[in-house]
C-alpha cells in the first residue's frame, strides 16, 4: 500500500468535487481499492500502486478538462476513468467556457474583427456605442491567454471619471469609493473564473484590476493589459498608459466616443490618440456600432434614438452659426 498527495492546481476544487461532493464519491466508487480523502485542493490517496497510477492519470484530464471547459459532468467523469474517446479540443470560434459551461464567441462580424486583431497585433482600439461587447470579448481573450500560460497576469483598469455621481459622496475608504467604477470588470471576470478561483488569483496579484491613476510609473510585461472606459482619459493620461506596455504584452484599449464624461473644456484622450496612432504597424483600431449590440434589444433602439437626437441637434447648431454669419455679413454692409 502506497500514499500520495494529489494537488489540483489552477482550477477550483468545488467543481472537481461537484456538488455534495458528488463527483468525488462518483470517482470513489470508481477506484474501489484506493481510500480517497479530499482537503481543501488536495487530495489524499491510499491503496494499490496499480490503480494508484491509473488514479493520477485520471485526476490530471479531468482537471485539464475542468481548465478548458469551466465545468466537469458525470459522463465526464465516467468517459476519461473508463479510457472512452472524448473531444477535448474547444470548438473553433470559441474563445472559453463561462462559469455555466457555455461557450463565449463572437456574436457579430465586428467582434469577430476584434478577436482576429487581438491575435495579429500587440495593441488594439476597439470602439463602439454601448453592449457591442468590447470588455467582455476583450476580458475573455485575456482568461483565454492566462488559461494556456501564454502570459502571467491580468491587468485591467479604468479611468475614475464621474458620470453624474460625485466621487467625495460615496461612503467608505478610497478602495470603497473606487470599486463601484471597476465593477463592470469584476462581473464579466466573474462571468467566467469560479468565484473561489477568481479571489484566489486576485490575492496573489495574478489578476489586478485598478484605477488608471495607479499605472503611474509601472512596466507591465508578460500580461494582457486592458484599460476600459477609455474616452474618460485626458490625453496625458492615455499617453501614460499606453508607454507601460513591456515584452510580451498585449493591450486593448476599450472606449465610446458617444459618452465622454470628462468636463466640457477637456479633450478626450482616446480621440486624440486615435488620430496620433493610426497607420502604426501593430496597432488596429476596430470600429463596433449599434449593430454589434448584443445586451437586450432596447439596447440598440435606446442607441439609434440618441445617434439621431445628436445628429439633428447638430445639425441645428450648423444652421444657428450660419445665420449669425449671414446676419453678421448683413450689419457690416449696412
Amino acid at each position: 500500500m502506497i500514499e500520495k498527495h494529489i494537488v489540483l492546481e489552477d482550477i477550483d476544487p468545488i467543481v472537481f468535487y461537484g456538488a455534495n461532493n458528488c463527483h468525488l464519491q462518483m470517482i470513489k466508487a470508481l477506484y474501489p481499492k484506493l481510500r480517497i480523502v479530499a482537503r481543501d485542493n488536495v487530495l489524499r490517496v491510499l491503496g494499490d500502486a496499480e490503480q494508484m497510477c491509473a488514479f493520477e492519470e485520471s485526476t490530471e484530464k479531468m482537471r485539464k478538462h475542468i481548465i478548458k471547459f469551466n465545468m466537469l459532468s458525470e459522463n465526464d467523469i465516467l468517459n476519461i476513468i473508463k479510457g472512452n474517446k472524448t473531444n477535448e479540443e474547444i470548438p473553433e470560434g470559441v474563445i472559453v467556457y463561462n462559469v455555466s459551461g457555455k461557450p463565449i464567441k463572437a456574436r457579430s462580424e465586428n467582434q469577430q474583427q476584434l478577436i482576429d486583431a487581438f491575435f495579429k497585433n500587440d495593441m488594439v482600439f476597439a470602439v463602439g456605442p454601448a453592449g457591442t461587447g468590447k470588455t467582455y470579448i476583450s476580458i475573455a481573450l485575456a482568461v483565454k491567454a492566462l488559461k494556456e500560460k501564454n502570459i502571467k497576469k491580468i491587468i485591467l483598469s479604468r479611468p475614475a471619471v464621474e458620470a453624474g455621481e460625485k466621487l467625495g459622496f460615496l461612503p467608505g475608504d478610497m478602495k470603497e469609493k473606487i470599486d463601484p467604477y471597476l465593477q463592470p470588470l469584476y462581473d464579466a471576470l466573474e462571468d467566467m473564473i469560479p468565484a473561489v478561483k477568481l479571489q484566489e488569483m486576485m490575492e496573489k496579484h495574478i489578476i489586478q484590476i485598478a484605477p488608471l491613476a495607479f499605472m503611474r510609473g509601472r512596466t507591465l510585461s508578460d500580461a494582457v493589459v486592458i484599460l476600459d472606459e477609455a474616452q474618460n482619459t485626458t490625453p496625458a493620461q492615455i499617453r501614460m498608459f499606453l508607454t507601460r506596455m513591456g515584452w510580451n504584452t498585449k493591450m486593448v484599449i476599450t472606449g465610446d466616443i458617444t459618452q465622454i464624461d470628462l468636463p466640457r473644456e477637456q479633450k478626450s484622450g482616446l480621440i486624440e490618440s486615435l488620430g496620433i496612432l493610426s497607420g502604426i504597424d501593430g496597432i488596429e483600431v476596430i470600429k463596433l456600432s449599434n449593430k454589434d449590440i448584443v445586451r437586450h434589444k432596447l439596447v440598440t433602439k435606446i442607441v439609434k434614438a440618441y445617434e439621431a437626437y445628436d445628429k439633428e441637434k447638430s445639425i441645428k447648431k450648423e444652421i444657428k452659426e450660419l445665420n449669425i454669419t449671414h446676419n453678421d455679413e448683413s450689419t457690416d454692409k449696412n
